[in-house]
């Protein structure tokens, strides 16, 4: 129960990100809900089979870290510095709050998630880096505008993006590339890696 409590705080964790209508921003527990969702929907795109009792999990805990942590914007390089160490502390923590196995459970999906490298983290974080681009391009481009996020950092953001589902990176590519031609994302003319 303490678990299931603290859970709930991670609501409280507003991103940058607004919702589709552009009328407020989402919070995390919204994010991850619709990661969960989103992972059941596309599923067809992942290049290797995934197994969704682990993404789905993997994706509603994610960033649990969060309500210790904070949220780091995914263009804040000074946050970014200090990042791991952070959510790090707070795994201790909030996944400390559970029954051993259910913690050791969590902390093992949380920590595949981070290290990207199985079939379904490296889907999850398509998932985790594809949601926000597709609000924003459902909102006009509001938060890439707001943030003056250049086409070269959203390319670093989205380096191995295509290892989580190819077809969905393309599409992502030709969203990023409506939002430069209507001057909501700087053109620096960079891409960090093309697929």
């Amino acid at each position: 129960m303490k678990f299931i409590l603290e859970a709930d705080k991670v609501k409280n964790i507003i991103r940058q990100t607004y919702l589709a209508d552009g009328k407020r921003r989402e919070n995390d527990a919204e994010h991850s809900w619709h990661l969960a969702l989103m992972a059941v929907l596309l599923k067809e795109y992942a290049p290797e089979e995934v197994d969704l009792s682990k993404v789905i999990p993997m994706v509603l805990i994610h960033d649990l870290v969060e309500i210790d942590a904070g949220d780091t914007y995914a263009y804040d390089e000074a946050g970014a510095a200090t990042k791991a160490e952070r959510e790090t502390k707070a795994a201790d923590r909030i996944f400390g709050l559970l029954p051993s196995d259910q913690g050791k459970w969590f902390r093992e999906l949380w920590e595949e998630f981070e290290a990207y490298q199985t079939p379904e983290a490296k889907y999850a974080h398509m998932l985790d880096n594809s949601q926000p681009l597709f609000l924003n391009d459902a909102s006009e481009g509001k938060s890439w505008a707001e943030h003056q996020v250049k086409k070269s950092q959203i390319y670093k953001r989205n380096a191995k993006t295509g290892e989580g589902a190819p077809a969905i990176w393309e599409y992502m590519q030709t969203l990023i590339q409506k939002h430069i031609d209507e001057g909501h994302i700087i053109d620096d003319g960079k891409e960090e890696k093309e697929f």
